[in-house]
């Protein structure tokens, strides 16, 4: 799985917590929009890392005390009572049996709470904290570090079982992710900080990942593993990943300071609403919301993203759009069910990022081809992934249905905010875009040629429209080498950024 960008030659203060406020209760009614553009970059967002909130204080009554001057003490009560007991921590530091596999393995129902200072830590010797199969298993008010989970692999809920509900808890410096997810989980109010790979890893290798509620989390210093760099385009590191997820609200959370992306969607993602976030100096891209499906994302505050990533391929010559959300080869779906049957950007402030949004098709990428990096995965209106070949897929509705595409984005009444003094840029970092590459790879695709490109451009209903602008614009069509000013975006045969207003000057 994964991506790579393209195949082809040539914070701020943030204030308190948000509330928690579920899942939507309706989610085939479509969100509406404000029609009313930002203007404002104040949201009351998480801030969560400095002063966690502490727990009970005194077990409660009818829990099981565990004690954390006996190693394994944790594990061995959880073994030894029934489902849906409740633990409680005493203040210390916990351990585990000094074996890499000593986990804790909670039965349905388990409830565990920290009190204030309990931590349990895996030394670097335990590769995970809790896994196995339970449902409905709780833990709050707890730190959890230290652990040395493998690469791809998860230290809470390392099996992603369904229904887990994770709130107020810190859990930072570990190998892998921090935290896993099952379908229905919720993850409220937590610190995700400071891990190898991923803050959390949404990924369930069987059965569906449905429901993800991801609230006023603090989610910040992750990747320090700096796995791309080890492994190029593995598309393994983000502060968040979701992977196949079909249903998730992603709301009111602080991803700042990871390195790479933020949030990133990768591989048929479903129905996401991510709103009111504040996105903040991420070394990548803010969001990537890739090979994936129908989403709303509206109220977010973008800052300071992609300077490393973006300053990195500009030094290298690389003239590729570089993102700070970056839409790739994802679109709104109406055979698909979801809230929406579009991908709506809208009421988002982006300021001082390196460069603004990027809607992306790779031409060479489509169910069975070498290019498509997110290997043995086809489309989700395709259930049989043998069909795409040829001759079949040079006709409809395979041609259209084997490849993921850009489709149905509308991007309206948001704020681009760009003072190039305060990025230390001269060019490169000033960019909107709509493109795609030259199909030319496999030998035997249908989609060679410029095609793809005119159809992401053109034709595939992507538009723009009443936002602001503020500081010197550019926009890029149909390929790297079509660069535009604000008068020919507006104009024939693209017009877009219908009702949309201009302030070319830096800054503002």
């Amino acid at each position: 799985m994964g991506m790579k960008w393209r195949h082809w030659a040539g914070p701020a203060a943030v204030l308190a917590l948000l509330a928690a406020t579920g899942c939507e209760d309706t989610p085939s009614a479509e969100p509406k929009p404000s029609g009313t553009p930002a203007t404002s970059v104040s949201v009351s967002v998480a801030r969560v890392c400095a002063k966690p909130p502490a727990g009970p204080v005194s077990a409660p009554k009818g829990a099981v005390t565990v004690d954390p001057a006996v190693p394994g003490d944790l594990a061995a009560k959880t073994r030894g009572n029934p489902p849906n007991t409740t633990f409680w921590l005493r203040p210390g530091t916990h351990r585990l049996a000094p074996d890499r596999y000593a986990q804790v393995v909670p039965k349905d129902g388990d409830r565990y709470l920290g009190a204030p200072g309990a931590v349990l830590d895996g030394r670097k010797v335990n590769q995970y904290a809790f896994g196995g199969p339970a449902r409905n298993v709780s833990l709050r008010f707890l730190t959890v570090q230290n652990f040395v989970a493998p690469h791809d692999e998860g230290v809470v809920n390392h099996d992603s079982a369904d229904g887990w509900v994770v709130e107020h808890s810190t859990i930072q410096n570990n190998s892998g992710a921090g935290l896993m997810a099952g379908a229905r989980q919720q993850v409220r109010g937590n610190c995700l900080r400071g891990n190898g790979q991923y803050g959390m890893n949404a990924y369930k290798s069987q059965g569906r990942l449905t429901s993800l509620v991801v609230e006023g989390n603090e989610i910040t210093g992750n990747n320090t593993g700096d796995w791309e760099r080890k492994r190029p385009g593995c598309g393994c590191t983000g502060g968040v990943k979701f992977w196949a997820v079909d249903g998730a609200d992603v709301r009111g959370n602080w991803v700042h300071g990871n390195r790479g992306t933020g949030l990133w969607a990768d591989t048929n993602n479903n129905d996401f609403l991510i709103e009111d976030n504040v996105l903040a100096d991420n070394d990548g891209a803010a969001l990537i919301y890739e090979t994936s499906y129908n989403a709303v994302i509206r109220g977010n505050t973008i800052r300071g993203n992609n300077l490393v990533e973006g300053r990195r391929y500009a030094e290298r010559g690389d003239t590729f759009p570089l993102a700070t959300v970056y839409l790739s080869e994802s679109g709104g779906e109406p055979r698909i069910h979801a809230r929406t049957s579009r991908i709506e950007v809208y009421r988002n402030v982006l300021e001082n990022n390196w460069s603004g949004i990027t809607l992306w098709e790779n031409a060479d990428r489509f169910c069975n081809s070498p290019a498509n990096t997110s290997s043995g995965d086809c489309t989700l209106l395709v259930k049989d992934t043998r069909r795409c070949v040829r001759p079949g897929i040079a006709k409809a509705p395979l041609f259209s249905d084997c490849r993921w595409k850009t489709r149905r984005v509308d991007i309206h009444d948001n704020r681009f905010v760009l003072d190039k003094t305060a990025l230390d840029c001269t060019a490169l970092c000033d960019r909107m875009a709509v493109l795609a590459n030259y199909g030319t790879y496999p030998d035997w695709s249908p989609y060679q040629g410029e095609g793809v490109a005119e159809a992401i451009t053109l034709k595939q209903d992507n538009r723009w429209h009443d936002n602001v602008y503020v500081g010197p614009w550019t926009f890029v069509v149909h390929d790297p080498s079509r660069v535009l000013d604000p008068g020919q975006w507006r104009s024939a045969p693209y017009r877009q950024d219908a009702g949309s207003t201009f302030r070319t000057q830096d800054g503002g």
